[in-house]
């Protein structure tokens, strides 16, 4: 287990190097958004989206859902359907996204103690673009889908963006939402924060500033 964080000290005194933020669902509320995407496309395939595709589809790759909604994959079968989830996900974001509350302060008060955040997201560099802006902050590097082999469960997006940031997975804190991210984070090592639905990022903000993180 990793050291408890010091009592309440300023950001640039806690035992961390770096924060890594997943995207979707834990900086801005769009896992509703990409399930209504998902449904809508599972439904013109024939298909109805079920409780049970869960897992396939919350914190995942679009690539990765994709496979998933075509019975029989081919190459050409799964990108046209990855394509479709992108356009439908993206309609949905360019319509109704909403800023998790606390993301914006939490974020500026990390740019102000100087600390290295990087965004790693399983979703599409397009999405991300859309996204960004309503944040109003600039990561010091963006990993999204598409930029490593594997995508999360697997952790290499959060040890690529370690490696790039030039620190130890170990002294970088994630801060995920879904059952695929807190794997992937915790497999390359970090330590994890979980965002609270009830609570946005108060949670995590309290706890970057003195309580240890979960898992790691």
């Amino acid at each position: 287990m990793p050291e408890a964080f010091a009592g309440a000290v300023p950001f640039d005194a806690v035992l961390f190097d770096a924060v890594l933020f997943d995207m979707d669902g834990t900086l801005v509320d769009t896992e509703g958004l990409w399930w209504q995407a998902v449904a809508a496309v599972a439904r013109s395939l024939g298909r109805p989206l079920t409780a049970a595709d869960a897992p396939y589809v919350t914190g995942r790759a679009v690539g990765d859902t994709a496979a998933h909604l075509v019975a029989a994959p081919d190459g050409l079968g799964v990108r046209e359907v990855a394509g479709a989830l992108t356009e439908a996900f993206a309609e949905r974001v360019r319509a109704g996204l909403t800023v998790v509350p606390g993301a914006p302060e939490l974020l500026a008060e990390l740019a102000a103690a100087a600390v290295p955040t990087a965004l790693v997201t399983a979703s599409p560099r397009g999405i991300v673009e859309l996204v960004l802006p309503r944040l109003g902050h600039t990561f010091d590097l963006v990993i999204a889908d598409g930029d490593t082999a594997r995508g999360k469960p697997h952790p290499e997006p959060y040890l690529e963006a370690a490696r790039r940031l030039r620190v130890a997975p170990a002294r970088c804190v994630a801060v995920e939402d879904s059952p695929a991210g807190v794997a992937a984070a915790t497999a390359a090592g970090c330590r994890v924060l979980v965002v609270d639905p009830g609570h946005g990022l108060a949670r995590v903000r309290a706890s970057l500033r003195g309580a240890p993180p979960h898992g790691g």
